[in-house]
């Protein structure tokens, strides 16, 4: 007999969370190339350097992926990318960013 989920299971799936940080993987870096020239026009100014360094997930119907981007010296961007499920396409969406941030700012949602 299955038992009901409680309300904190509930509110945890329905509304998820973001994922611990980690290193930015090949894929991310790939996201980021595909994202770039996107996140220069909204920034208002061009990036010679466009390093992934670390990232978050939320998982949704699809995966937002808030990313730490070196764009040089002390100079960091922070990008929210949705990109859609497989079966929907697997597009990829720039829905947000952060500019100016620094090294030592943390990734939030937003």
């Amino acid at each position: 007999m299955r038992r009901p989920l409680g309300k904190a299971a509930i509110m945890m799936f329905a509304c998820g969370g973001l994922s611990d940080q980690a290193g930015a993987t090949a894929e991310v870096q790939l996201i980021c190339d595909k994202m770039k020239a996107q996140a220069e026009k909204k920034a208002g100014r061009s990036f010679n350097i466009f390093i992934a360094k670390s990232y978050k997930t939320h998982a949704v119907s699809g995966t937002n992926y808030f990313i730490k981007v070196h764009v040089g010296g002390e100079q960091y961007v922070h990008l929210c990318v949705f990109k859609k499920m497989p079966c929907f396409g697997g597009d990829q969406e720039l829905r947000g960013i952060q500019y100016p941030k620094t090294l030592q700012d943390t990734i939030v949602f937003f």
